[in-house]
């Protein structure tokens, strides 16, 4: 798939709680470490995430790789995404990240900071040559469509929502609005939230028959489905190397079409508006 005219794999890694233990940094800073080396160059991350220690942690980790060929992302709060604060919280995610750039910048939800005087600033940060490309997170259609009147609004690259096999919410009409404008998803917590979900998704009849099928895990399937579509990316997070290099080889997973109405018979597809799942 392609964001902003980057070639990039449909498979990223994300970072939420990662860099917070002491005890596991190590064994978190080689997962992402491996996931680069198989293909998963795409690496989200959040001012908020460990309040900086997750962009510290990947700042350790990309040290030794060339800087073009990664795809950093890192989010701002929405009380500092507005012209007294962004700059410096971007000052300060580069720093924690040791680079002098982002390739993409995302406002992590909507706050009470005008849409206009954001996208301001975002056009100023890439004018400034400090990211790339801006987008959003966590925006329903009337959000993006809001976005769109803004000065500059169509210039977002991308929109981050949750999305995963048991949470289809977004397929009503913001990935056919996302279709129309040719505008990417990132889809966060692509196998589900963990706890009671997780636990009964993994145990799921149907998804562990079509894992069968492809000799591949849940996950993997729960991957597959997500990025059934070209313009959808996955942002799975994993501090565990082996975790990693089975979501790096769900690239090769393609779902038939047999195997995907049997997933829209056991997760309907949705039939009306719903509002979005927000973790």
């Amino acid at each position: 798939m392609k964001i902003n005219n980057k070639e990039l794999p449909q498979i990223g890694q994300g970072t939420w709680y990662i860099g917070e233990n002491p005890h596991t940094y190590q064994q978190e800073k080689e997962a992402i470490i491996t996931g680069i080396q198989n293909g998963l160059n795409v690496i989200d991350t959040a001012e908020m995430y460990g309040d900086g220690l997750s962009e510290i942690l990947i700042g350790d980790a990309i040290k030794d790789f060339d800087r073009q060929s990664l795809y950093l992302v890192s989010k701002v709060y929405p009380h500092n995404a507005g012209r007294n604060h962004i700059f410096i919280s971007l000052e300060e995610s580069l720093k924690r990240l040791n680079t002098h750039y982002l390739d993409l910048y995302l406002l992590h939800w909507r706050g009470s900071v005008p849409l206009k005087e954001t996208v301001e600033c975002m056009e100023e940060l890439k004018s400034r040559g400090m990211i790339k490309a801006w987008g959003v997170s966590n925006f329903d259609t009337d959000d993006m469509e809001e976005l769109w009147k803004v000065p500059n609004g169509n210039q977002c690259a991308v929109n981050q929502v949750l999305y995963h096999v048991a949470s289809r919410g977004i397929e009503y009409d913001l990935i056919p609005w996302h279709e129309r404008h040719n505008i990417p998803i990132m889809a966060y917590c692509p196998i589900a939230h963990g706890g009671k979900l997780r636990k009964n998704l993994y145990q799921n009849k149907v998804l562990n028959q079509i894992a069968i099928n492809h000799q591949a895990t849940v996950p993997q399937i729960m991957l597959a489905f997500v990025i059934r579509k070209p313009n959808i990316i996955a942002i799975v997070k994993s501090g565990n190397i082996r975790h990693v290099l089975e979501n790096a080889k769900a690239l090769n997973v393609t779902l038939t079409n047999e195997e995907l109405d049997m997933i829209d018979q056991e997760f309907p597809a949705p039939t009306h508006k719903t509002y979005l799942d927000i973790v």
